[in-house]
């Protein structure tokens, strides 16, 4: 690439100094003090803060409108919008010596170009100097201005339309949600059928798994082992299989045939307590580990209405309430399984109400690949419009800028200048007067990243 005038190559690492999150230990999380950044607390997941309320140094706290970046893991830069907080390891708190704004831009681009050469994994670790050591191109201080203002004009008409796409899937998911909640009871649209409750003790067998051991390390008579992270809600992910060592007999007694359905016995989300999914025989001789329970539908129940009615929310609802615990904790076992009570139409009627469900899945199918491909656009554009700024061609130069040359030489002074910070200002973490806000409050921006995939590291 040409530089236009007055830009100049530079290290990522010298445009700021990053500053390294601390590693609190589990011990050290409390109830009260300052909430502590974590990755998953500024992804959007819902993760709850925990809180530290011991000495800090400085370097570790952050104040609203700092510069984060995630550089383990789920890549991405986030500008906090929140409280006075603590900066957890794998975490940068960034000091900029360019423009703020143009930083933050310019390592989230950085990092897109990482996450799309790993394939579109957003698992990706970069150490620390091979971070510093990115190439970046940088333009004179003033123009930095001119391309943030620019930017923030562009981007935030991409960010309205995002929200508006991402309300879009979000209420796909509410409508799937009442469709299955329709099925459990037995009117789908002009489909009605009568049903009784019943346990499914009374309809189904119910069975546990095999327990991963040593012992069961694959030797001579592996098969194929289903665990929890094959199961979602109502959909198999069936790209990374295990396999286990069985012993005489044990085939026969956990296999999984056509039409099982395999239900999460735990998770520490309790929303996704008890999520299942139907079996098809997707691969022959396959066995499930003990954290999935199998409920074989007996006579008088179609399989795929059992999965349907299993995922709706009526029933889960129900799976959370049994599943809870006097420890807080949730978890399910064969015989809480047993005594859940489910609506059985007769067979006719279920065929009926399977049937109305996946017209409306259909729809709601479309609907969702239509919005994923509109994400994708959105993307897309982001980039398009990040790759123009920061290669000059989004606004004009000024040669009446100072150059970028110069900036850097100044920077340069400035930090060999600088006393080193041998014993950082340490302080007392000020006691929690508020809840942290949500945990999709805080970022702006973030590189987004596939629920399902592989930490990597890259020589650059």
């Amino acid at each position: 690439m040409e530089l236009p005038a007055g830009w100049v190559w530079a290290r990522l690492g010298d445009l700021g100094e990053y500053i390294n999150g601390r590693g609190f230990k589990k011990a050290e999380w409390g109830e009260e003090g300052l909430p502590i950044i974590r990755i998953q607390n500024l992804t959007g997941s819902g993760a709850a803060f925990n809180y530290f309320s011991g000495p800090l140094d400085e370097r570790h706290i952050v104040d609203d409108g700092d510069l984060l970046v995630a550089w383990a893991a789920t890549l991405g830069t986030h500008i906090w919008r929140g409280p006075r907080a603590a900066v957890n390891q794998h975490i940068f708190k960034v000091i900029p010596y360019v423009d703020r704004g143009f930083l933050h831009y310019l390592i989230e681009y950085k990092l897109r170009e990482l996450v799309a050469a790993s394939h579109g994994s957003g698992m990706v670790h970069v150490t620390r100097a091979k971070f510093d050591a990115l190439r970046v191109a940088v333009p004179p201080l003033a123009e930095q201005r001119r391309i943030v203002e620019s930017l923030e004009d562009q981007l935030s008409r991409l960010d309205a339309a995002a929200d508006d796409v991402n309300r879009s899937v979000r209420r796909s998911g509410h409508l799937w949600s009442a469709v299955l909640n329709s099925v459990a009871r037995g009117a789908v649209g002009h489909v009605l059928a009568a049903s009784r409750s019943v346990a499914v003790s009374d309809v189904a067998a119910v069975g546990g798994g095999i327990q991963k051991q040593q012992k069961r390390r694959p030797v001579k008579n592996s098969y194929p082992f289903l665990r929890v992270a094959n199961v979602g809600r109502g959909s198999l992910d069936l790209e990374d299989i295990h396999e286990i060592e069985l012993f005489g007999g044990e085939l026969g007694r956990f296999s999984v045939r056509d039409g099982d359905l395999l239900v999460v016995e735990g998770n520490g989300s309790p929303d996704q307590i008890g999520r299942a999914a139907m079996w098809h025989g997707e691969i022959a001789d396959a066995v499930h580990q003990n954290h999935l329970i199998r409920v074989r539908p007996g006579e008088r129940l179609n399989p795929r209405y059992l999965e349907l009615i299993w995922n709706a929310p009526v029933v889960t609802n129900q799976l959370r309430e049994v599943a809870r615990s006097t420890s807080g904790l949730y978890t399910l076992s064969t015989s809480k399984i047993k005594s859940v009570r489910i609506p059985v139409p007769e067979l006719c009627d279920q065929a009926r109400l399977v049937e109305a469900a996946e017209t409306w899945e259909t729809h709601v199918v479309n609907a969702k690949k239509s919005l994923r491909t509109a994400v994708q656009k959105g993307l897309s554009l982001r980039r398009a419009v990040l790759n123009r700024a920061l290669t000059g061609a989004l606004v004009p130069q000024d040669p009446s800028d100072e150059s970028a040359v110069a900036l850097l030489a100044r920077i340069q002074a400035q930090r060999a200048g600088r006393p080193g910070a041998k014993n950082p200002r340490r302080t007392s973490a000020a006691p929690r007067t508020a809840k942290a806000p949500a945990a999709n409050t805080p970022a702006q921006a973030p590189t987004p990243a596939p629920t399902h995939a592989v930490q990597q590291e890259f020589d650059l």
